[in-house]
Order: C-alpha cells, then sequence, then structure tokens
C-alpha cells in the first residue's frame, strides 16, 4: 500500500493505492510491491503538475501494469496483482481498479448510506450480473475469488476502470484488499465497524478493522486504507 498527501494546481489532494499479489502467480510479493511503488510515483507526479484526476489515475495504473509485466522474464506463471487506487480532493473521489482489490464510502452522517465504490473484476460479479447466482452464492462458490482481470503480462490490455464519485458530506474512504471484506462485504456493515472512531483516529479504525479480519480467520492478506474527505494537514491513514 501506498499513500500520500500533495499539493496540486487545485489544491491539496490525498492519494492512496492497495496492490494485492494474485498468489496463483509467482513472487506474487514482488508483483504487489512493484505495481504500489510504480502507481505511487506515477500518480504523485501527474497530479503536481496538473493532470486531471482520472488521468493520473489512468496513466498511474498503465504504468503499473508495464512494470509487473517486466518482471515476468522466462516464467511460466507471470507475477501478476490487483490494483485500486484513489485520489481524494475537496469534492471529489476518484477511484481507478483493476482486480479485486475495493474501494468503499462510509459517510460521516448516519443518515447518508454507506456505499462500494468499485465492482469486482471476477468471475463471481459475472455469475451475480448475469443473474445466475446470488451474491451470497456466489461468494461462497468455487469461483467466489476467481478474478478475470490483473496487472501482469499474462493479463489482456491494461484498461483500469474509473469512477468518480462526490460525497455531500464529510466522511472516510476505505481501500482494502479481499483479506478483508472477504469477512465482511457489506458497505454498511464496514461503515459500523470503522465509524465513529474514524473520524477522529484513522489509524485506530483502520487497527480495529485489522482485528475484526484476523479475528474471523485472517486466511488472507489484509491490507487496509482509510482516507478523510475532505482531506486534510493529518492526510491519509
Amino acid at each position: 500500500m501506498a499513500l500520500a498527501l500533495t499539493e496540486t494546481p487545485a489544491g491539496t489532494a490525498s492519494v492512496a493505492i492497495v496492490c494485492d499479489g494474485v498468489s496463483t502467480s509467482d513472487r506474487p510479493d514482488e508483483a504487489a510491491l512493484t505495481a504500489v511503488e510504480t502507481a505511487a510515483r506515477a500518480l504523485t507526479t501527474a497530479l503536481r503538475v496538473g493532470a486531471g484526476d482520472a488521468q493520473a489515475l489512468t496513466s498511474s495504473v498503465r504504468g503499473a501494469d508495464a512494470a509487473v509485466r517486466s518482471l515476468a522474464g522466462q516464467s511460466a506463471n507471470a507475477p501478476s496483482a490487483t490494483c485500486v487506487a484513489c485520489v481524494v480532493t475537496s469534492v471529489a473521489v476518484t477511484v481507478c481498479w483493476v482486480g479485486d482489490s475495493r474501494a468503499y464510502w462510509l459517510p460521516a452522517d448516519a443518515a447518508d448510506s454507506p456505499v462500494m465504490l468499485t465492482r469486482d473484476d471476477s468471475l463471481a460479479e459475472e455469475l451475480i450480473a448475469a443473474g445466475v447466482l446470488s451474491e451470497s452464492e456466489a461468494m461462497a462458490s468455487a469461483q467466489g475469488h476467481v478474478i478475470t482481470r490483473w496487472l501482469g503480462a499474462d493479463a489482456g490490455a491494461a484498461d483500469p476502470h474509473v469512477m468518480r464519485f462526490e460525497p455531500r458530506g464529510p466522511g472516510v474512504v476505505l481501500l482494502c484488499s479481499d483479506g478483508l471484506w472477504n469477512y465482511q462485504a457489506d458497505p454498511v456493515s464496514l461503515a459500523r465497524l470503522a465509524l465513529p472512531v474514524a473520524l477522529t483516529s484513522l489509524a485506530q479504525a483502520a487497527a480495529d478493522l485489522l482485528t475484526f479480519a484476523l479475528d474471523a480467520g485472517g486466511r488472507d492478506n489484509v491490507t487496509i486504507v482509510l482516507g478523510r474527505f475532505p482531506p486534510g494537514p493529518a492526510g491519509p491513514t
């Protein structure tokens, strides 16, 4: 994971990235680290010189894909990783992703609804969209965590998803690997776990979410990043 607070021509922006190595590939840890470091450098640089949020995110994720592809060498099972990245400004949250690492919006106002901002690139998501299985059935099936897109040499052309969300008031953006949402995927339930603590201590809220995932089984890498909307001097945690 990576996070930063940076100044852009339009004002302060916070940046957060989570990359999760695909466990069935070679050297997934190296793939995830390469992806997140490459994306973080490219994203902060692009924002500082005035690139639009969506443009900066898309180009940084494509750059991360190229870097992960370069790790393949003669590997029969190319290193690969998922990626979710976001830029938070005073007016919007822009998210870019490939794979099944997720972003959630957790509003401070209990009258507003928490929402998942991403849609998994997975066979389960395709089965749900086609009406073949319900969400609970798909996630419990053998196809529950089979991803259909990723960063790496054995993937198709990098064409990351991008979405822009304009919150109605303050709140928290959560980026995470499936090591967290395996145990709680519902946005409302995640908000209950993170709030109201996250409104005063992002670090404590992240620790609480980590403890929850570990206590629930902790059978996968658990990566959690929380960032404030609007971004403040303390930045994301």
